[in-house]
């Protein structure tokens, strides 16, 4: 028996999971030395969806960030969260680019990579591990912790005994979604530690209420290190809260040895700056006690309530709630975490939207059941496999063989606009979000620009949409069962979606840069009322884009001759960039929307006129 040591989570998994991770750098920087003198294990500060936030909604540099925090975090190691192969982002990235981001991460600041993979396929895990070891880091090797028929005792052990032969110093137990009762955290702990010469920590997120029990039983079963965060950002979808386990713990032969009033302290300081930027508490609801049931983690609930007041349909939650278990199975159990929650969640509110399930396969779920993540934990229900890949064969080798190194490619295409190997990283990474970010600090307007997303997104997106309207959610119902949309498909680095009408199944990435939304403008009329024309619609709710990039030309323009299948489009929703195809070949002979202009669900976009 001795101490438990503690991780604090606040600059990042904290505000990832109650704040939507828009901490900005001014609000820790205060704070940072106070929680470096505290004695923390090591304080998590970086990856995740942090990197992405910082470009995409705060106009911040995430490597500025990490080297402003390591200034002042002299005596505690900085860690953070790297989702194996796709590191920071959402898809797997070529080796090229994950060694260059890795080595920067540690160049940078970093002492501490935790890496993990969403289906705990080691493939996945092995080449950056292999560079973080190399480049002088702590390689914290992790296993995701999830509930299914096919995720036993032995596969974890199994997993974490792989991990260790890689050269692991350490092993994670991740359980993003708070499902880990507290006996099974002691059986757990306890096999690991009996099995493993290295340290075991334990990652559990509050959710339903137990993560608590469970620290406490797998301190007694020896585990080295626990996650908590400061109490303003912690129970909810985040971990538990530091002050309650120092007290719990104090007086015991597991006693962090913790200052409880400095700890309190420092938590004040986030109470006021949660006053301040108006963020809510973390709370837990009735369908968060649910969690064995839908298996799912708090942030992907949040990102999930979200994406439903976006499409103007929160009150079917629920729906969705019970859905995603049902597409879970089919797809052979993966657990619910970046990026496979992304792809089951967004399957699963696809089947609720249109009432008809798989009716709509984004391009992800295809590639995923292909095998472009890695090795599902169970196999694939055949029917749903087969339905989703046609004639296509799945891949048995590691996803990331296929991909061919670009790192230079994109030095060369980003040019001058890149003041560092950290830039050409970060354009490597996110293309479109990270030239925006150039460009706008080229022109002195980052202060500018975050305060317009500032203004735009408010405080706290997660509650930004609140309050639909009865009639917008009937009037969704209406269109979609009225839209005649025959075929179109919606493509970026994060998803792409395809819809076929008439397809009648049994029951069984990033956004380009987005100038500021002109008012929308009514439709034009049809430039020949007295021709049967084909109309385009908007497939949801979203921005329309003419062009894939501010400074690219129009993808097509009126008078122009169009193939069936030529991309039209852009339309942003739910988070992704999706480019919209043709439907039919023919002429353009109208585009009745503006750039960058809100489109519902079912508005007109196009008119063409059908080449017979």
């Amino acid at each position: 028996m001795r101490p438990v040591r503690i991780t604090d989570t606040t600059l990042r998994d904290g505000h990832q999971s109650l704040w939507a991770t828009r901490m900005r750098t001014e609000d820790m920087l205060p704070i940072v030395e106070r929680l470096d003198r505290v004695g923390y294990h090591s304080l998590e500060v970086w990856g995740g969806a942090t990197f992405d936030v910082c470009l995409r909604y705060l106009y911040e540099d995430p490597w500025e960030r990490l080297r402003e925090i390591k200034k002042r975090a002299k005596r505690t190691p900085l860690q953070m969260l790297l989702r194996g192969q796709s590191l920071v982002g959402y898809g797997h990235y070529p080796d090229d680019v994950a060694a260059a981001f890795v080595r920067k991460a540690v160049e940078n600041g970093i002492d501490i990579i935790r890496i993990f993979d969403a289906l705990n396929d080691i493939r996945n895990l092995e080449f950056t591990m292999k560079v973080a070891k190399k480049a002088g880091a702590h390689v914290q090797a992790t296993v995701v912790y999830t509930l299914s028929p096919v995720h036993t005792t032995e596969h974890y052990l199994e997993t974490a005994r792989k991990l260790a032969e890689l050269g692991a110093d350490s092993i994670c137990i991740k359980d993003m979604a708070g499902m880990m009762a507290p006996y099974r955290a002691y059986e757990l702990v306890s096999l690991f530690k009996k099995e493993l010469a290295i340290p075991v920590q334990l990652h559990c997120h509050y959710i339903g209420g137990m993560a608590v029990g469970a620290y406490l039983k797998a301190a007694e079963a020896g585990v080295d290190v626990i996650d908590t965060a400061s109490v303003p950002l912690a129970f909810g979808a985040s971990q538990p809260p530091v002050e309650t386990i120092v007290r719990a713990l104090k007086g015991t032969p597991y006693d962090t040895g913790l200052d409880i009033k400095e700890l309190f302290e420092i938590a004040q300081y986030f109470e006021d700056l949660r006053k301040k930027r108006g963020f809510e508490r973390g709370v837990t609801r009735i369908h968060d006690m649910r969690v064995f049931d839908h298996q799912v983690p708090g942030g992907m609930i949040s990102n999930l309530v979200t994406q439903l007041q976006e499409q103007k349909a929160i009150h079917r939650l629920q729906e969705v709630l019970e859905e995603i278990p049902r597409v879970r199975a089919e797809l052979g159990y993966p657990p619910l975490v970046t990026p496979t929650s992304q792809i089951v969640g967004t399957q699963a509110v696809l089947n609720v939207l249109t009432g008809e399930r798989y009716k709509l396969v984004p391009e992800e779920v295809r590639r995923y059941v292909q095998g472009y993540y890695g090795r599902p934990p169970a196999p694939i229900d055949p029917e749903v496999q087969k339905r989703i890949l046609g004639d296509r064969e799945p891949i048995t080798c590691r996803p990331a063989d296929l991909l061919e190194p670009k790192l230079e490619k994109l030095r060369e295409e980003i040019g001058d606009l890149a003041q560092s190997e950290e830039d050409v990283i970060s354009y490597a990474l996110f293309p479109q979000v990270a030239r925006r970010f150039f460009e706008a600090r080229k022109a002195g307007k980052l202060g500018v620009m975050a305060e317009q997303m500032s203004e735009k997104k408010g405080a706290n997106p997660v509650k930004e949409a609140k309050g639909m309207k009865l009639e917008e959610i009937r009037e969704l119902l209406k269109l979609l069962k009225e839209s005649d949309v025959t075929e179109f498909s919606l493509e970026s680095a994060g998803m792409k979606l395809t819809i076929r009408k008439g397809s009648h199944p049994s029951s069984a990435g990033e956004a380009p840069a987005r100038p500021e939304a002109p008012p929308p403008v009514a439709a034009a009329p049809p430039a020949a009322p007295q021709e049967e024309l084909y109309t385009v619609k908007a497939p949801m709710v979203g921005t329309f884009y003419r062009a894939p990039a501010p400074d690219a030309p129009p993808y097509v323009q009126v008078g122009d001759r169009v193939e069936k299948g030529q991309v039209l489009c852009i339309i942003e929703a739910m988070k992704l960039m999706n480019e919209i195809e043709a439907e039919v070949a023919g002429e353009i002979v109208d585009i009745l929307v503006e750039n960058a202009q809100p489109v519902e669900y079912g508005q007109p976009l196009f008119l063409i006129r059908e080449k017979k």
